[in-house]
């Protein structure tokens, strides 16, 4: 077992680097640069609303420059460098955005909106072998011995708590009490190979085989499918609703909250549902056909039991009070942990 305690929060040049930016909302001759920070899993997404948004009298001429990684480690990078060169942020988990608002960086209202500040979303889901030879249904079957498990380490990465709550929460579902959730939960520890330090490095530990199940983001499967990856993904009885933040830093250029504004639009969210996100709003997807989905006409199923979220568990603060630790403390999940990997 191989559990990655520090992310490689790597900044990327990709697509959406089109430039380098000098300083937040940087301007020059040929236009503005918008610098982006964000987790790793929704930057092609960015890319293709990127491309939309330079259509638009507004981001005209615009550019923008990204760095992507682990949820955690970007958030903390942000705030070490005061935001040098940052103007948006799009992490997975809220208390990544809050580390800002309390570093003066963000502004307190940043979720007043009626979407919260949530600007993409998706739910927890197995990704399995082409074919799922272990035929995998659900949950339960990840505490099978012929069962290798891949997911992200909640120490670095988001998706690693999002993939734990949708755990906990199934163990719930079937009537179990606290105990009993632990106790799946250890089970399910043991066969974890591999704690990858972000979403998508669980994604290409997964595709080099280092393990045959894989806890993921829905999209980020969906995604995996449209480049081409030899998988199957399964939506479980039950899951998890995974909503993924963004803000404005407060020293941005005003074409940085034009850029929000027009992430939350429907363009912005079509081209999130075509990279596989669950849509954040009302936007009608009857007419989209997402490449990648289990049914592209009908991409987006509500699991047949139950999709719990956050709000069932008391909100990310009560959750993060109870099961992640920081700061060398350790709370249930590094129990959980320690005790499901003892020799």
């Amino acid at each position: 077992m191989k559990r990655l305690m520090k992310a490689a929060a790597v900044a990327v040049t990709g697509a959406l680097a089109l430039t380098a930016c000098s300083s937040a909302g940087g301007s020059d001759d040929s236009g503005t640069t918008i610098g982006i920070y964000g987790f790793a899993v929704p930057e092609a997404a960015n890319d293709a609303i990127a491309a939309e948004f330079n259509k638009t009298d507004e981001g005209k001429d615009v550019k923008f420059s990204g760095s992507y990684g682990a949820s955690g480690e970007q958030s903390r990078k942000v705030a070490d460098t005061k935001g040098k060169d940052v103007d948006y942020v799009h992490f997975s988990l809220e208390g990544d955005v809050t580390r800002l608002v309390d570093a003066g960086l963000v502004a307190e209202d940043w979720n007043a909106g009626p979407n919260k500040g949530i600007v993409s979303s998706s739910i927890a889901v197995i990704a399995v072998e082409k074919g799922n030879p272990l035929g995998i249904k659900g949950w339960d079957d990840l505490t099978r011995k012929d069962v290798k498990v891949i997911t992200a380490d909640p120490a670095s990465s988001g998706a690693a708590r999002w993939n734990i709550m949708a755990l906990y929460t199934h163990a719930l579902s079937t009537g179990a009490d606290e105990k009993q959730a632990d106790e799946y939960l250890k089970k399910v520890f043991n066969n974890v190979t591999s704690w990858a330090a972000s979403g998508r490095e669980a994604t290409e530990a997964f595709k080099k085989g280092v393990g045959n199940v894989l806890i993921t983001y829905e999209n980020e499967a969906i995604l995996a499918k449209q480049k081409g990856e030899e998988l199957d993904y399964i939506v479980p009885e039950t899951s998890f609703l995974i909503e993924n933040p963004g803000a404005v830093l407060k020293d941005a250029d005003d074409v940085a909250t034009d850029w929000l504004e027009f992430v939350l639009s429907d363009k912005g969210q079509t081209e999130f549902v075509k990279k596989g996100f669950r849509p954040v709003g009302d936007l009608d997807i009857s007419g989209i056909e997402v490449e990648g989905a289990n049914d592209p006409a009908n991409p987006f199923p509500t699991p047949s039991k139950k999709l719990y979220s956050v709000a069932d568990l008391g909100g990310w603060p009560a959750i993060v009070e109870e099961w992640f630790g920081k700061d060398g403390v350790k709370l249930r999940f590094d129990n959980l942990y320690a005790e499901a990997t003892k020799k």
